[in-house]
């Protein structure tokens, strides 16, 4: 089995990867696209994406990949504990450091950190927290996840000893996706994605209403702009349920026909 992440090899994603496919050869990406085009074209099995972040909230750039790509299926979650530490080449004093580099969600994510220690660094922005390491010199720090060290060992490095995230009890919820657009057989909890008109009132509050008559309990309601047409929405919602039982078939089927446009995102438990 092959599956694609976000690489290198020292990042979440490619954690998040041995959890949810244990074994599987894992093939490493350069963006979010990239590793869901590598499914969609066949390449790989399966991807993993992180969705969400405790501290942040939703990784926006995937849900816009999810809610545009055809054929693809989540069907897997997994909670990565995530612990964040400063990087250095060698044991550069912190008044030396110019530049601290590291995926933008590391580098929000410990926002208060470089504020308190940096305040005048340049933020430099990669495509993983893992890529940093080959960006440091000795007026350049990096983030990345206190899983690197164990990896690798230091080999020059030097971590600090310390999660210097904002906040300590920190997850990031990354979903197994899958091609095809036919769900397991059944769920802990249910994702779709429903376009709902401005003009049309009440249409969201209708759609809503539809899983608290089916008993069901929604855990997650977000909205992202629709592209090219400015005021319109489209709302990602999440709900707990099993996809094989009838209430859930009834509900999502009378949300289907309430919105505008409706696309079941996945079916999944924690793996």
């Amino acid at each position: 089995m092959k599956v694609s992440c976000l690489g290198p090899k020292e990042s979440y994603s490619s954690l998040a990867a041995d959890k949810l496919c244990k074994g599987a050869e894992k093939l490493y990406c350069s963006s979010f696209a990239a590793t869901l085009n590598l499914l969609t074209e066949g390449a790989a099995d399966a991807a993993v994406l992180p969705v969400e972040n405790c501290i942040m909230g939703s990784v926006v750039q995937n849900l816009d990949l999810i809610s545009t790509t055809e054929n693809v299926m989540g069907v897997g979650e997994y909670l990565l504990p995530i612990e964040h530490r400063l990087v250095t080449k060698g044991n550069v004093p912190y008044s030396d450091i110019q530049r601290v580099c590291s995926h933008v969600q590391a580098l929000s994510q410990c926002s208060e950190f470089i504020t308190n220690n940096f305040p005048d660094a340049k933020l430099v922005y990669t495509h993983s927290t893992a890529e940093s390491l080959s960006m440091l010199d000795e007026h350049t720090a990096g983030i990345v996840g206190a899983h690197v060290k164990e990896r690798m060992g230091t080999d020059g490095f030097v971590f600090s000893e310390e999660n210097i995230a904002d906040a300590k009890e920190n997850f990031t919820r990354f979903l197994l996706f899958k091609r095809g657009s036919t769900p397991p057989e059944h769920s802990e909890y249910v994702y779709f994605s429903a376009v709902c008109k401005r003009e049309k009132v009440g249409e969201l509050c209708s759609l809503l209403e539809i899983f608290t008559r089916h008993s069901i309990n929604v855990t997650r309601v977000e909205s992202r702009p629709v592209r090219d047409i400015f005021g319109n929405y489209r709302f990602f919602i999440e709900f707990e349920g099993d996809i094989g039982s009838d209430n859930v078939k009834r509900a999502l089927k009378e949300a289907e026909e309430t919105a505008e446009a409706y696309k079941l995102l996945g079916a999944y438990g924690e793996i």
